[in-house]
């Protein structure tokens, strides 16, 4: 069984940079099937982008999505762990600050994204969250 966050973590993280547009970020979504984004300013983590961000803080405010950045969606209160942390460790950061996924930084550099999917996976792959987690994509 895994240890650290490394061992499960989704590496290679994809990132955009603050300025980017509210519907490139969503088209990206789209097309990667993804529920996060990194934003970064250069190498460094400055905030996390969800699905639900971009409706929640964007698309309900109304506005127009393409002239609409990032910036102002992101949660830039940030939770990390590092790659070397204990899956415990993850799990109660997880519980504490209530998020379903955490960035997973080294040196202030995103190198990937650990989910309550992936835990799931680890920990109990015949749960409901371990299946839906493992299930591939309907497109």
């Amino acid at each position: 069984m895994a240890q650290h966050v490394r061992d499960i973590m989704t590496g290679n993280p994809v990132t955009v940079e603050p300025q980017t547009s509210v519907a490139e970020v969503a088209r990206l979504m789209r097309d990667e099937d993804l529920g996060v984004v990194l934003v970064t300013d250069g190498d460094d983590l400055r905030g996390v982008v969800t699905d639900r961000d971009l409706v929640v803080r964007c698309v309900s405010r109304g506005g127009d999505p393409e002239q609409i950045t990032v910036a102002g969606a992101c949660s830039d209160e940030l939770v990390t762990v590092g790659p070397d942390e204990d899956l415990g460790q993850a799990v109660e950061l997880m519980r504490e600050h209530s998020v379903r996924r955490i960035p997973v930084v080294d040196h202030g550099h995103p190198v990937g994204i650990v989910s309550l999917g992936d835990l799931a996976m680890e920990r109990d792959p015949e749960s409901a969250l371990g299946d839906i987690s493992a299930a591939r994509p309907n497109t």
